[in-house]
Order: structure tokens, then C-alpha cells, then sequence
């Protein structure tokens, strides 16, 4: 790519004023094998599944964007470490950037505190550390729906985990939370679950955390960017609301284009930095402007992430008709496709799509949950039988006892109901779902 040829060159140009090298180490005279690996490993490359093509509607991959990553390739032939000043100063400062426009994203003003992280486990790591400093001895509760990242978390930091209930709707059991309320330090509330993409009612978990002072973290990973066109989903309300949360998670490798490895966690107060403070005799020298790495769990983190956010959103800024402009590319998406299969003799939508992220079935001859897996699983590996002319999905099991909630007139004789389920993050996925529709249909024919 030329674009990337000229700014490696750029930088070809600030290494060389330093005094030329000599070609020594472990490159030396190895160009030739460099290439014949090269072309080795994009070879085995192309085992991977389609990620980059809109038939590809599994789970939530897709290629981030092009300045993404060559901004972030470009970044790693130097390889700053933004835990000190000292490691990164350019990225650490880039850092300190795209934080401060994630929080006024949300809506969090100058008292606020944030960083990137590797990825959303980390982040949400990082705030249940907070919350358990904040409430030792409470437990930190999130719905049956919440990421399991929440649990696992809470067994790594030793502290006890309530989940919550929720009807078949997904929506918490709010009696449930007010029963265990003295119980509770902190409660979860997910902004968009991996699962089917609910956002849950933050309005009024606000108003009962605050009858019984828990304090609110907001798990909005796969979410936090609907924030921009909030104002487009049924959920609006719940995402006005989002600035009372006392901490949120959000994770630019996935609406935020960025390539894994970049997480972000924030904080409506400053304050909870003196939960991390530490001494290091080797690092924090250069300036006395705050280093990364004295609010972070994290030591040593990839520069090259900052620099690769920071200039995706030169490109596309975090409003309604920048990087918003793609969000509302995959609702509609969703949307439609969910509007087809509602139209669709012989297939069925498991519930109206919160966010790009649709659930739904094929329709057995014998109503039984037993054989509605069957079929869904068939559907499921069709679509990969096919290759280039097919479809990629994803499977999500729900238990029995939701799923007949919702759909009655099935027999139960499984302890959970697989569904069909399709992840439409990919702007191309507008365009592209009346043939993925066909390509269901035609692969699937009733039965």
C-alpha cells in the first residue's frame, strides 16, 4: 500500500538522523526468507472463515479499518509501550486523546479518569478491582444475561458474585436486587449483551441502585458506541442516563474498528486513581504529567493501539455522522433482516433486535425443542457445507424454560433451546441481507 510505503519511509528518515545502521541481527541477509514466510503464513491465512465478506454473520469478527491498521503497523516498527511517558510519549499523549473524547462521548466531564486496556475482560478486570476497593466485603451482582467474564472476575479477585434472574424478555429481576440490596456493593448493568444484544434498563437500575446505594458499573463493550445514535433505538432512554454510571467499559475492537487488543475502562471520578497507586524505581522519570501506567492494572500495553484509535478517529470522529454513521448502518441492517424473517413461512424471530444482533429459528414439523435444535443445527453447518456461495451463523443456546415462556406450544424435552443467531456489525450487511435471506431460503427449504 502506497500510503503505508510513504509514512514507513517518513519514518525511515527520523530513524536514520540518529546515524545509519548497519543490516546486523537476526534480519540480516534474510530478506529472501522473510518472504518465502511471508507468503507462507498469508497462505494459511486463508483457512480462516470469511470474516471480512458480509455472509459472514457468526460472531462479532470483522477486519477493522484500514487506517486502523496501518496506523497501528506503522506504530509497532517503532513498538512504544504506553505504561510510562518514558515507553511512549507521542501514543501516550494520543492515548490521553481518544480517552478524553470517550468521555465526553458518554458524558462524563474534566473529573473523569480512563485508559485503553488489552481488551474488555481487563477493563471490566479493572472496574470490579474499583468496586471491590470501594464495597470490601460486598458482592458485585449482573444478570443471568451478563458477560461470564463477570463471574469468572469476581472468583479472580475473591469477592462473591449474585446473579440475577430475568424474565423472558432478558430484562433483570429488579425485586431481586432490592431483596439482596445489603448484599450488594456494586451492580452490572449491560449495555448491549454478546448474547442477543440487550440493553438493559438502565433508568430504572439507576433509581433502585440508588434507593439502596449500590454503586452502577456499565458493562457497554459490544454497546457503548450506540451512545452516538441513541437517539435511533427504542432503548434511548436508558443510553441518556449512561453518565451516572460510576464506571464504564467500552471496546474499540469491536464497533470501534480497532484490531483486537484495545479495550477501554472509565471513570466518573478521578478520585478511584489512588486505588492504584504504586511505586516503580525504574520508569516514571521523564515527566511529572500523569503516566498510564499509575492508573492501570496493566504494566506494559501496545502503543501502537492508541495510535491506531487515535487515527480512526481523525478520520471518523466519534459523532452521529462519523463512526455513528456505521452504527446506524447495522441497525438497519438488523432491522431488515429481522422485518424478512418475520415474513419468512416456516422461520421465526426469536424477539425484536435491541441493537444489530438478531436471534431467531427455523420452524420444526414437530414442535419440540429437541427437534427445533435439530434444525437449527442443520442450518447452522449448511451454511458452511456451501463455501463461497453460502453463509456463515452463529448458534445461542437459551434455556428451555425462557424459551417456552416465550413460545409456548413447544414441547420441552431439552434442557435448552438452540436458536440461529446473526451478528450484522459489518456496514456491508445492509446491502446484504435480502441475499443472505435467499441463501437461506434456497439452502433450507421447508420441511
Amino acid at each position: 500500500m502506497p500510503i503505508l510505503k510513504n509514512a514507513l519511509r517518513k519514518l525511515d528518515t527520523w530513524r536514520d538522523s540518529y546515524g545509519s545502521l548497519s543490516e546486523t541481527g537476526s534480519s540480516a541477509g534474510q530478506l529472501d526468507k522473510i518472504r518465502e514466510i511471508a507468503d507462507q503464513l498469508a497462505s494459511r491465512l486463508e483457512g480462516n472463515y470469511p470474516f471480512h465478506h458480509p455472509s459472514y454473520a457468526g460472531q462479532m469478527l470483522k477486519p477493522p479499518h484500514p487506517i486502523a491498521w496501518l496506523s497501528y503497523a506503522l506504530a509497532m516498527t517503532i513498538n512504544p509501550n504506553n505504561h510510562a511517558l518514558d515507553g511512549g510519549p507521542p501514543t501516550s499523549e494520543m492515548e490521553k486523546e481518544v480517552i478524553q473524547k470517550m468521555t465526553s462521548m458518554v458524558g462524563y466531564d474534566s473529573n473523569s479518569l480512563g485508559h485503553l486496556t488489552s481488551g474488555g475482560t481487563i477493563a471490566n478486570l479493572e472496574a470490579l478491582f474499583i468496586a471491590r476497593e470501594i464495597h470490601p466485603g460486598k458482592a458485585i451482582a449482573a444478570s443471568e444475561n451478563a458477560h461470564y467474564t463477570h463471574q469468572r472476575m469476581c472468583r479472580v479477585l475473591n469477592c462473591e458474585f449474585i446473579k440475577i434472574p430475568v424474565n423472558h424478555r432478558g430484562i433483570p429481576d429488579l425485586d431481586f436486587v432490592k431483596k439482596n440490596s445489603t448484599k450488594i456493593g456494586t451492580l452490572v448493568v449491560t449495555m448491549g449483551t454478546t448474547g442477543l444484544g440487550i440493553v438493559e434498563p438502565l433508568e430504572e437500575i439507576l433509581k433502585v441502585a440508588e434507593e439502596n446505594d449500590i454503586r452502577v458499573h456499565a458493562d457497554a463493550a459490544y454497546g457503548g458506541f450506540f451512545k452516538l445514535i441513541s437517539d435511533e433505538l427504542s432503548s434511548n432512554i436508558h443510553w441518556q442516563h449512561l453518565f451516572e454510571c460510576e464506571s464504564i467499559v467500552i471496546d474499540p475492537h469491536k464497533h470501534g474498528l480497532q484490531p483486537y487488543g484495545c479495550g477501554s475502562v472509565l471513570y466518573k471520578d478521578a478520585a478511584v486513581g489512588k486505588y492504584f497507586k504504586h511505586d516503580s524505581p525504574y520508569t516514571y522519570f521523564t515527566s511529572d504529567d500523569l503516566h498510564l501506567g499509575e492508573i492501570s492494572l496493566e504494566c506494559s500495553r501496545a502503543g501502537a493501539s492508541a495510535a491506531a484509535f487515535w487515527a480512526t478517529l481523525e478520520l471518523m470522529p466519534l459523532t452521529k455522522s462519523g463512526l455513528g454513521s456505521i452504527l446506524s448502518s447495522t441497525i438497519r441492517a438488523a432491522e431488515k433482516f429481522s422485518s424478512h424473517m418475520k415474513e419468512l413461512t416456516g422461520w421465526k424471530l426469536y424477539q425484536e433486535p435491541d441493537l444489530d444482533i438478531a436471534a431467531y429459528f427455523k420452524v420444526p414439523a414437530d414442535k419440540s425443542i429437541s427437534n427445533l435444535n435439530s434444525i437449527n443445527q442443520e442450518v447452522f453447518d449448511k451454511g458452511m457445507e456451501l463455501d463461497k456461495k453460502g453463509y456463515h451463523l452463529s448458534l445461542f443456546k437459551i434455556p428451555s424454560g425462557i424459551f417456552s415462556k416465550k413460545f409456548p406450544e413447544y414441547k420441552v424435552d431439552a434442557d435448552y433451546a438452540t436458536l440461529l443467531r446473526s451478528v450484522f456489525m459489518k456496514e456491508e450487511h445492509e446491502e446484504f441481507v435480502d441475499e443472505l435471506i435467499e441463501r437461506l431460503v434456497k439452502c433450507n427449504p421447508a420441511r
